[in-house]
């Protein structure tokens, strides 16, 4: 197996290579024909195409010189003001030997920008805006403070939907030759929430180990434990049965080596799933709130986890005497 990640080894190299994000793809197009674009602002959750929409879009305006006219940063590494007036301002107020008519710069992560960078980097951006493009990546838009925003069109990515995301699977896996069960894809679907690139890491992770991709294999590689695991350990505690619901709990830490934090997530994705009377949802979601707080502040994890399956039970037995 390559040592290349199969993020890497399949990003799309040009914007028609871009299957989802339709509109998006299709107004960037529009600056490829012109030749020219203003300062861009993608916002979108994690996977979702932004870095890769940049990538794309400098290499069909620039082509071959696509090298000497773009620069890539991570924000979360680079996010003080000392970076903005001294690499990125370097590299924005000189033109190219090339001949392109402007240079692109992409800020990864830059609502972790602090404030002061930030407005360093909107005089950066006018200052020398005939010289250089700045395409800002970011989780929140919100994050970004208002004179970047008024000066950058904005592009709103959206989650993958499942569909396309299951189909771009399949295409790697026949190209991989990695075996897929159709468990093994729906569970690398529910996981990725729409992640694209999270999705081809737990496909490539699953498939190292050697067999076919299944369910199981999904869950150990993506350390969560199987919903219905989940669901099967709060019915129990709903039903009265601490015991039993205690002992599916240990279970799953042992198997599947998780922290409370993630189980206590699962929990409460689980919740909204669960066939139960509203007054239970109420309840278990009060509770998931209460340890989840309790086991961020350090408390023990296998503790608070154990308190909050008994007090599903003890909810179980005020019901149950009514």
């Amino acid at each position: 197996m390559e040592a290349t990640t199969w993020t890497e080894k399949y990003r799309p190299r040009t914007l028609n290579d871009i299957k989802n994000q339709t509109e998006i793809v299709g107004r960037l197009k529009k600056f490829v024909e012109t030749k020219t674009m203003p300062h861009c602002l993608f916002a979108g959750p994690p996977g979702t195409g932004k870095t890769t929409a940049s990538l794309c879009l400098a290499h069909d305006l620039f082509g071959e010189k696509y090298a000497d006219g773009f620069m890539e940063l991570n924000a979360s590494d680079a996010r003080g003001i000392d970076v903005i007036r001294t690499t990125v301002k370097e590299f924005a107020r000189m033109a190219t030997i090339s001949g392109l008519p402007f240079k692109i710069l992409v800020l990864d992560e830059a609502d972790n920008m602090t404030g002061d960078a930030q407005h360093a980097l909107r005089r950066t951006m006018e200052r020398f805006t005939e010289t250089c493009r700045f395409i800002l990546c970011c989780n929140y838009s919100g994050k970004i403070i208002e004179p970047i925003q008024s000066r950058c069109a904005i592009f709103r990515f959206t989650p993958l939907r499942d569909d396309d995301v299951a189909n771009h699977l399949k295409e790697i896996a026949k190209k991989e030759k990695v075996q897929v069960l159709l468990n093994g894809l729906e569970a690398i679907v529910k996981i990725s929430e729409g992640d694209l690139r999270k999705a081809l890491n737990t496909l490539q992770a699953s498939a190292s180990i050697g067999k076919a991709v299944d369910e199981k294999a999904v869950y150990l590689v993506a350390g969560q434990a199987k919903p219905e695991d989940v669901k099967e350990m709060l019915d129990l505690a709903l039903e009265g049965n601490f015991v039993e619901a205690r002992n599916k709990l240990r279970s799953m830490l042992v198997e599947y080596g998780l922290s409370g934090v993630e189980i206590i997530k699962q929990v409460h994705s689980e919740t909204f799933n669960m066939k139960i009377p509203e007054k239970k949802k109420v309840a278990l979601a009060d509770a998931v709130g209460e340890i989840d707080f309790r086991i961020t502040q350090g408390a023990d994890q296998e503790v608070q986890l154990s308190a909050m399956l008994a007090k599903l039970a003890l909810i179980a037995g005020e019901s149950g005497k009514k």
